[in-house]
């Protein structure tokens, strides 16, 4: 049994919460998962409803639910309440599990994504079979829903997921992902805390309809059983006043129960662990006194129920845990808030409880002393096959025997001469001492000063007295006086060898490092501030303490200083009679009373030089006596203290001594911190810099920043210098992709720098302001944080002294940089289908859509087609978005009518070459160079084809009016084709020409086919179908040929004579 035996269970302790579990979130590899789950769990502000939350699996394993007893008649209960109950419904067994699944209302998958998500639910239900867990599906979304009733789809596919997942439409949310997912977050946490309330709710009514059930005969564990269930789930349900009045009610009826020496431990054990829960509540309402009423009934009904008097022990660590408990509730209780006093504060319950604890360690030693002989019984009887107990305080050698009678005296004998030899083992001082420990800082707390005494002793004072006027006679070239009772004779001989001591020549200049012992007087040194302005003087001050009986007077103090320059401003001397040194007499600069604070205070102007560095004191000497006698010098390094600085700082801190309270001008010398160096930096600038551009930058422009600086100082500035550009310290990639220059006309390449540092501005008028524009050029997208550095020089007048200060203000700014526009590239057939490959010398279009994704306006400028060898323009390519402007999100297109040559077999395909964007802010200056965006066009595929069909045909056609079409066949082979061609009549032409013939077509010849097709019925009509078949060439298809040749075409009804408009053929 481990020495912590005796503490309460954490699931007891801690606050209970609505416990939910969230599936369907893959917190590790999911970024939008693990920021849903960071929006739930972390930083909950006290706010929040009280949730807590856990991530599993959905398919998860919940605890089983127990088949449901329909009848109590022949139960008999085996203990109060299980050792796993309150952590099962705690962490184990959720009041509500939510499945979260990413389905947006416009799904192209509806149907399968809906039976998934049915299918999801299906299994956590499985999972929770048995139990009232309820169960909610959140819908994760990509887009911010609309209001409610505007989206009939949403609606409708809203209903149709509730009735497959079988649940209501209360159960179901979404979830969008947006910048207000905290906001979404917090909603979903009050209707899930609003489900969790009805299951506590179920869950309390389910155990009350028990009580119908049980007899007080037979069932008087199963009455605190319940009650105790009924006030843990009042609590989970944030019910703390039904909780409370439970709890008083289980209580009750835990002092009901039979009490014996077998089960005394598991009722105590149970009446522990209610009281403090009845306690915490009563804290917690802010009702202390019946908190405080209900511990002291409690231990009046407790502190006699001993138990086994072999175990006495166990009922004193019992005791001095309840005291200890309570205290720990008292002292939390303060800290939110309550007001304690003198008389009631926890300190007395820790006393208490180590009282207790005293009595527990003399009952063990009078229990526990077993001889040596005494060995531990095998098997170990306190040993556990699950490692804990079914019941809390019940005996591991026998669990859920509630017999008064002991059926086995033997084990029980072996279970007690256990329990005994484990005591052995416990830290009882160690418990003693940390119960002690926290009484005496709560009597410290609340001025309840204990035990505490100083050891004076006349004695004592007389020998510091002897020692001190000794001291001073030898640095008066005197001789020391001798001890009482020395031998007359040694005493005349010790003065003669004084006085020869005395007449010798020699350094009569002592110095003494004190640092490594403790010293007659004390000394600090503290700087008034961590850094100064090296426009304002620096100040500090040099604290002593004489802790010698009498008051000493000292000649000089003196502080040396890193920078030695500095030393002959901080030097205090006190001229006096030589004679005056032991005077009783407190007048005088350098005099130090015993026990009382000096404090001298200095100041001095920095150099301008020394900004940027520390000012440290190296030394503090303090001088007594004089060149005329003996000179001592006591010499601290850096700021002072001593040997016993720390040991005292320590005392302090444990000291239970009311600090008296001193008048304005001192203080106390345990509260001086030493500060032995400080910063010079520079003076604060009194310039404005405002920087004006327009983010976010776009790739590869001229990017605008206007700085303007403005003097507010009351006199010329002089040496304006401006470093502006990349902030150094980033990607060095960001730094060979950004350039800087103040000349915006000309395009920026690699040879600009980053960076422009100390540009000249000049010199600057008070209230005078200038502006200096830079253009910057990124050539990545990106964040980059950009530096302006101003810097001037100014004279200013410092204690009467001119000095001259140079100022700097730096300004920082993080600019997006992202691309203008988005260039999609297609290529089509003259039909505008889309091309996989295109065929040897067969027309084809490329098509170029240039998507703006600038926010500001753009112009492009003109755009040009760079073609490849490979390839050859049908006609002369022009520009078609010349001087177009395109707002944020519009589109420009262009297309080009494009041919390839016969290359071969190319492996990838052929280049197409480059499409050149030539393009500018709309909004920026004229003379801003125009920026030209290289796009490499994709690679495609070239097949060579045996046939080209090629058709003439008009734009549409009318009813019973003739329709000439003409096909041009282009043999496009070495070889002679043997060509067979059929025309398949359509229901909506008639036609003249010639039905199927054979004919022969030689290479890279072209052959005419002309055909009158008579058209039937207005509207879009299918064409009599061409079918071509290649008796060389058996695997080339119609389907192939299609792609060239017309199979539909708009006719006219018969009798209009509006103009004609041209339709093109489909």
């Amino acid at each position: 049994m481990s020495p912590t035996r005796w503490d309460f269970p954490v699931e007891l302790c801690c606050r209970p919460m609505a416990f939910v579990t969230l599936t369907g979130l893959d917190v590790v590899y999911n970024a939008v998962h693990r920021a849903v789950w960071d929006a739930f769990c972390a930083n909950r502000r006290a706010d929040r409803v009280p949730i807590s939350f856990k991530v599993l699996p959905g398919d998860h394993e919940y605890p089983k639910c127990r088949t449901k007893r329909t009848s109590y008649e022949w139960y008999i209960p085996k203990g109060i309440l299980k050792t796993g109950w309150m952590n099962k419904h705690l962490n184990l067994v959720p009041a509500l599990v939510v499945v979260f699944y990413e389905l947006d209302w416009d799904e192209p998958q509806w149907k399968e994504k809906q039976s998934e998500c049915a299918t999801r639910v299906e299994i956590v239900r499985q999972s929770l079979q048995g139990r009232n867990t309820k169960v909610a599906v959140v819908l994760i979304q990509k887009k911010t829903p609309l209001p409610p009733g505007e989206d009939v789809i949403a609606s409708e596919r809203a209903a149709a997921l509730c009735n497959a997942c079988e649940l209501s439409g209360k159960s179901l949310f979404v979830l969008p992902h947006t910048d207000h997912l905290v906001g979404y977050i917090i909603r979903l946490e009050n209707a899930f805390y609003e489900h969790a309330q009805t299951y506590y709710y179920t869950e309390i009514r389910r155990v009350k309809s028990h009580k119908e059930f049980l007899n007080k005969t037979t069932h008087q564990l199963l009455f605190v059983r319940h009650q105790f269930k009924i006030a843990f789930f009042s609590e989970l349900k944030q019910d703390t006043q039904n909780a409370l009045k439970n709890y008083r009610t289980a209580y009750n009826l835990v002092h009901e129960l039979r009490a014996h020496e077998t089960n005394m431990l598991e009722i105590k054990t149970m009446a522990g662990f209610i009281n403090y829960k009845i306690c915490r509540l009563c804290f917690q309402h802010n009702t202390p006194l019946d908190a405080i009423a209900q511990f002291r009934k409690h231990i009046d009904l407790c502190k006699k129920k001993v138990g086994s008097s072999e175990l006495a022990f166990e009922h004193a660590a019992w005791m001095s845990k309840q005291f200890q408990a309570f205290g720990d509730l008292f002292d939390e209780a303060i800290k939110l808030g309550l007001t304690a006093i003198q008389t009631q504060n926890p300190g007395f319950y820790y006393q208490q409880a180590a009282y207790y604890s005293q009595e527990r360690k003399q009952l063990s030693k009078a229990l526990c002393s077993h001889d040596s002989s005494v060995m531990y019984p095998s098997p170990d009887p306190l040993e556990i096959q699950t490692g804990v107990l079914d019941f809390y305080g019940q005996r591991a050698w026998r669990q859920g025997i509630l017999s008064f009678d002991l059926s086995d005296p033997e084990k029980e004998k072996a279970g007690i001469l256990a329990l005994q030899l484990k005591e052995r083992n416990v830290s009882h001082s160690e418990v003693i001492i940390t119960l002690l420990s926290n009484a005496v800082a709560q009597f410290k707390k609340y001025k309840c000063p204990r035990m505490k005494s100083h050891l004076t002793s006349t004695l004592k004072d007389d020998q510091k007295s002897r020692i001190e006027k000794n001291l001073m006679n030898v640095l008066m070239n005197e001789n020391p006086d001798p001890e009482p009772d020395c031998d007359t004779s040694a005493v005349k001989t010790a003065q003669k060898l004084w006085a020869d001591r005395v007449s010798l020549a020699g350094s009569n200049i002592f110095t003494i490092g004190v640092q490594d012992f403790v010293p007659f007087v004390q000394c600090k040194a503290k700087f008034l501030a961590p850094s100064f302005h090296v426009d304002v003087p620096v100040q500090f001050d040099i604290y002593l303490k004489a802790d010698c009986p009498h008051p000493i007077r000292f000649s000089k103090l003196c502080v040396s200083f890193n920078n030695q320059e500095y030393n002959q401003f901080c030097m205090i001397e006190d001229v006096h009679q030589v004679g005056d040194v032991l005077e009783n007499s407190t007048q005088g600069t350098m005099c130090l009373v015993p026990g009382k604070t000096r404090k001298f205070s200095f100041k001095f102007v920095a150099k301008t030089e020394d900004v940027g560095k520390k000012i440290e004191i190296s030394s503090v000497d303090l001088i007594l006596g004089s060149e005329i006698g003996r000179c001592v010098i006591l010499s601290w390094q850096g700021g002072g203290g001593d040997a016993a600085s720390s040991q005292e700082a320590l005392q302090a801190a444990r000291s239970f001594k009311r600090r008296p309270k001193l008048p304005e001008n001192e203080v106390h010398w345990d509260s001086i911190i030493i500060q032995a160096n400080t910063m010079i930096i520079s003076r604060v600038p009194n310039i404005s810099v405002h920087l004006r551009h327009e983010p976010p930058a776009l790739t590869n422009e001229m990017y605008c920043l206007t700085v303007t600086i403005q003097s507010q100082e009351k006199t010329t500035i002089r040496d304006v210098k401006l470093t502006a550009g990349l902030k150094p310290g980033q990607d060095a990639n960001l730094t060979q992709k950004t350039h800087v220059t103040l000349h915006g006309t000309e395009m920026c390449d690699d040879s600009y720098p980053a960076l422009l540092p100390d540009i000249p501005v000049g010199d600057l008028q008070p209230g005078e302001q200038l502006e200096k524009t830079l253009y910057i050029r990124c050539g990545t997208v990106g964040s980059r944080m950009f530096l302006v550095y101003i810097s001037y020089l100014i004279n200013t007048t410092v204690e009467g002294k001119e000095i001259v200060c140079k100022c700097h203000k730096d300004e920082t700014v993080t600019i997006e940089t992202v691309f203008p526009f988005d260039v999609a590239v297609k290529f089509v057939s003259t039909k505008f289908e889309h091309l996989e490959r295109v065929y040897a010398d067969i027309p084809f279009l490329l098509m170029t859509d240039i998507l703006s994704a600038s926010p500001w306006a753009l112009t492009l400028v003109s755009s040009q087609l760079q073609l490849a060898s490979s390839m050859i323009p049908v006609d002369h390519p022009q520009s078609h978005v010349e001087k177009v402007v395109l707002q944020t999100g519009e589109s420009a297109s262009e297309c080009f009518c494009l041919q390839c040559p016969s290359v071969g077999n190319v492996e990838g395909g052929v280049p197409t070459g480059h499409y050149v964007i030539s393009w500018k802010r709309t909004s920026a200056i004229e003379n801003v160079p125009v920026i030209n965006t290289v796009i490499t066009l994709p690679h495609v595929i070239v097949e060579s084809i045996p046939l080209h069909v090629n058709t003439d045909l008009p734009s549409f056609g009318r009813v019973r009016e003739s329709l000439p079409v003409k096909y041009h066949l282009q043999n496009k082979t070495s070889l002679v084709q043997d060509v067979e061609i059929s025309v398949e009549p359509s229901d909506a032409f008639m036609f003249s020409g010639l039905k199927q013939i054979r004919l022969r077509i030689l290479p890279g010849t072209e052959q005419e086919m002309l055909y009158n097709f008579y058209p039937l019925m207005a509207g879009y009509q299918q064409l009599p179908s061409l079918n071509i078949n290649l008796l060389r060439f058996p695997n080339f298809t119609n389907q192939l040929l299609r792609r060239f040749i017309p199979t539909y075409i708009f006719v006219k009804p018969q009798g209009r004579q509006v103009e004609d408009t041209e339709i093109a053929a489909a």
